[in-house]
């Protein structure tokens, strides 16, 4: 054997394992797959099961088995570290302990032979020449019981692919001596594989030269470390399992508390199937998925409760204005039957002229008022279909409300007619803010509209004025331009009642205050009548109605001025409601969208800069 210091320098890099043998390659018959009907319907059949399992019970699913699959594989990787571990400090302690086993070995033959406690005597070791011939097996180790096991080595004269230097595992060679009865860990240690390394058995000569004698196979039994794997591996599996069943059972809770949301939502959704419409569900934060569901479905259900009471309303007004049709259209026709019946009874008696003539004016004047019926259906028609109205023009709207106001005042010379501007009352800033009536000129006010329908809309507000006030009744005739911070899109969807009235006049207060949103015109009537009752004012916007229940048409009219102002209105992206007026009465409000409400800031450097241009001009004319 070489020194110490030259044999730690050739056994430095054993690391590897033994020759690794390896037979021909097998291959069995070939699998094809299933064709047929069976194999395109296996994928949809196995969805419409997993479609049939509860989400809550999907979820748990999911949670154990990624669990399962986290916990296996922590342990295999722990595994497969401490056993590569361990196996990297055993081949170290080959390479570092060889040539101390050598230079040692009668001593640990004494102690293997004396069957003394496991310690260095556990190694194994075999000389064999340069031959690979075996020389020698001068340390085997000794079980209890007398079973002997010691590592498979190639066979004498071979080397059978063993690499020097190189560390490699092999299985172990048990004898068992006869008589014996050892127990079952006696059997497995002994049948542990063995780690071996071989090393150049070198002899020095004299001085720097040294002769190769042979080569030393020196193995440990891997019986320890495979029972310090399968020991962690049992322990990891069992905490692995226990960790399982814990975040099983904590994920089904929490699933369960998550879904309970879902499950509000799924009982809400039921109701509201079985037609409770009102029925909402409930809020949670909606920076949450539940919150944001949950708010996105109230907004749907309010729209669809809105959709459905606005389509049973319309069912109703449809059915209410067929039979008001019906019952308008059935008088002029049974009076103009009537009176032709008459008049052909009548026609050979004596004074048939005379009679002729009067059931001919009864006839004509029954024909009339059916004329102005159909035309006025044929007006509201073309109105819902967005047909008839030329909204292009630009209007002057305050010769239109003089013109009205003449026209009332032919119609009714004894009635007081007053002329003047609408203004927001900015006394009451605390309060509800309101509209008020100043006495003077009309402001001019042009905006984009039909100038024939506008004038159509004024005149039918002056023709109730004139059928329902009495004929000395005064009357407030009013033009205003009010900005308010609302669209003319959201104006015009606004119903015709008073609290839409306060949801605008709340809109101008802010549009004053802030001078932003639209201008308005605003027209007023407000007469001094009998007035129309708070219930019912919202009514007479509505196609036939009338205040007098018996339908008397003594006072003329068809039931339809007022729906088709509201029409023209709306069409004009405006709005018109009624309201009581102040010491009694009814006033009627129509606004309309003039133009976009310039900034203060952007009015007054217009003007300023118009200011310095004349000035500019003035000093070049001067020059």
């Amino acid at each position: 054997m070489t020194d110490a210091g030259s044999k730690d320098a050739r056994l430095a890099d054993a690391r590897s394992t033994g020759p690794k043998t390896t037979g021909p390659k097998t291959t069995g018959p070939k699998t094809t797959r299933p064709q047929g009907p069976a194999a395109r319907s296996g994928t949809p059949r196995a969805r419409r099961i997993t479609d049939t399992i509860p989400l809550s019970t999907k979820l748990a699913a999911c949670t154990l088995i990624l669990l399962l699959i986290g916990a296996a594989a922590i342990s295999l990787t722990i595994r497969e570290l401490v056993g590569n571990y361990m196996l990297e400090k055993t081949d170290a302690q080959l390479v570092n302990q060889a040539q101390l086993v050598y230079d040692n070995v009668d001593v640990l033959r004494s102690k293997d032979g004396d069957g003394a406690s496991p310690g260095p005597s556990d190694y194994f070791m075999q000389i064999r020449d340069m031959d690979d011939a075996i020389v020698v097996t001068p340390l085997v180790p000794t079980l209890p019981n007398g079973v002997v096991s010691q590592p498979l080595l190639p066979a004498n004269r071979s080397m059978a692919g063993v690499r020097i230097g190189r560390p490699f595992t092999t299985p172990a060679v048990v004898k068992t001596a006869s008589g014996s009865n050892p127990d079952r860990s006696t059997v497995q240690v002994a049948h542990a594989p063995w780690r071996v390394l071989v090393v150049r058995l070198v002899q020095k000569v004299d001085g720097d030269t040294t002769e190769n004698r042979g080569l030393v196979y020196i193995g440990l039994s891997l019986s320890d470390q495979i029972d310090t794997i399968n020991t962690l591996t049992r322990y990891c599996a069992m905490v692995g399992l226990a960790i399982v069943l814990l975040g099983g059972a904590m994920a089904t809770l929490l699933i369960q508390h998550t879904l309970t949301p879902l499950k509000r939502i799924e009982k809400t959704a039921a109701k509201i199937a079985a037609g409770d419409l009102s029925q909402r569900v409930p809020s949670a934060p909606e920076n949450t998925e539940v919150g944001s569901l949950a708010a996105s479905l109230n907004a749907m259900l309010a729209r669809i409760e809105g959709s459905f009471h606005e389509q049973q309303q319309t069912t109703e007004k449809m059915k209410r204005f067929v039979s008001d049709a019906s019952h308008e259209l059935r008088t002029p026709l049974a009076t103009i039957h009537g009176y032709s019946e008459l008049y052909t009874m009548q026609r050979d008696m004596p004074g048939a002229l005379e009679r002729a003539d009067e059931s001919i004016a009864h006839i004509e004047a029954s024909s009339s008022r059916m004329t102005v019926l159909v035309e006025d259906l044929l007006s509201l028609a073309r109105l819902d279909e967005g047909r008839g109205i030329d909204i292009t023009q630009q209007v002057a709207v305050r010769p239109l409300i003089a013109d009205a106001a003449d026209d009332l005042h032919a119609l009714d010379p004894e009635r007081t007619i007053r002329r003047g501007a609408v203004l927001l009352d900015e006394s009451g800033r605390n309060s509800t803010p309101r509209l008020r009536f100043r006495e003077g000129p009309m402001p001019d006010i042009e905006l984009n509209g039909d100038g024939s329908r506008l004038r159509q809309v004024i005149t039918n507000i002056v023709g109730n004025i004139h059928r329902y006030t009495p004929g000395d009744s005064p009357v407030e005739v009013a033009l205003g331009m009010v900005p308010a911070s609302i669209g003319p899109e959201s104006l015009a969807r606004m119903p015709s009642t008073e609290r839409s009235m306060h949801r605008f006049l709340e809109a101008a207060e802010v549009g004053r205050s802030m001078q932003v949103g639209m201008n308005y015109a605003v027209i007023r009537f407000i007469d001094h009548g009998p007035g129309v009752p708070v219930a019912s004012q919202a009514q007479i916007f509505e196609r036939f109605y009338t205040a007098d229940p018996s339908r008397a048409r003594q006072k003329g009219g068809t039931g339809l001025g007022m729906s088709i102002a509201q029409s023209v209105v709306k069409a004009h992206r405006g709005f018109i409601c009624a309201s009581s007026s102040h010491g009694g009465g009814l006033t009627l409000t129509v606004i309309l969208p003039v133009g976009p409400l310039e900034p203060v800031g952007v009015a007054r450097q217009q003007t300023k800069v118009s200011t310095k241009g004349d000035r500019r001009g003035r000093k070049s004319r001067r020059s």
